[in-house]
């Protein structure tokens, strides 16, 4: 019969380590997940970071040790919410590069907004975790605090960059066109009425969640937007030189 062996001095203390290693990422989770309620329900000079540690069931220390101050913990939540968005556009994103990359055609960029939105569109949408945070976003944006930077610029600046690029090659213009780069800040801008709106959009929808069903009617309407984009540019053109051969021709 073997015998089991205990586990020695290094293996336990690994065991161990692991164990708080586990326990610390948990908390700083937990903090997190409270402080962005917090700081979305309320201003950054309102709330304070005793307040956020006794929510989180922590010591003031403990905050402090995680985040530091409560400017730190203010940036680590948005640091936090760009991942997230990155977690569910980072695919889309780099194919939709790639595609540029190789002078994709402009039926080949189209389809690669639509995985793009698509994607942006199962988060802010589909997923009930952005409640936790949409009002935390909203309010750095429309009053701009010590996060505002690391949402422009990992955030908001390269998620409108790709979408400028793409319908600027929809529209076979050059990147950096203002009329791209605006398309692509009202395409964007019109998911975030399912953050700080959502109440506003199910009640206009008649909607009493965002299910499957509702998802997908939210994906062909988006679908719809872009396939519009750059069509109806050659439609009065062609209703002109409709009326010139009319006007031209013999009575």
């Amino acid at each position: 019969m073997s015998e089991t062996v205990p586990p020695g001095p290094k293996t336990s203390a690994r065991a161990a380590a692991n164990a708080g290693y586990r326990k610390g990422e948990e908390t700083r989770k937990r903090i997190l997940d409270i402080a962005l309620r917090a700081f979305g329900d309320a201003s950054f000079r309102s709330v304070t970071t005793r307040q956020i540690a006794e929510a989180s069931g922590v010591s003031l220390p403990a905050l402090q040790y995680h985040f530091g101050d409560k400017e730190g913990l203010y940036r680590a939540c948005a640091a936090a919410i760009v991942e997230r968005y990155r977690s569910h556009t980072t695919a889309a994103a780099a194919k939709a590069r790639e595609a540029l990359r190789e002078d994709c055609s402009a039926e080949t960029a189209r389809a690669h907004l639509k995985a793009l939105i698509g994607a942006l569109a199962g988060l802010l949408v589909g997923s009930k975790e952005t409640e936790s945070w949409a009002q935390f976003v909203a309010r750095e944006l429309r009053d701009p605090g010590p996060a505002f930077e690391i949402l422009y610029e990992s955030l908001w600046r390269p998620g409108v960059e790709i979408t400028a690029r793409l319908i600027a090659r929809i529209l076979a213009s050059t990147d950096g066109d203002p009329a791209a780069r605006l398309q692509a800040l009202l395409l964007i801008s019109s998911l975030l009425a399912f953050q700080s709106g959502r109440n506003i959009t199910l009640r206009t929808m008649h909607w009493s969640t965002i299910g499957p069903q509702e998802m997908a009617t939210v994906l062909s309407t988006l679908n719809a937007q872009i396939d519009a984009i750059g069509r109806s540019r050659s439609r009065p053109a062609k209703r002109a030189t409709a009326a010139g051969r009319k006007k031209a021709s013999p009575r």
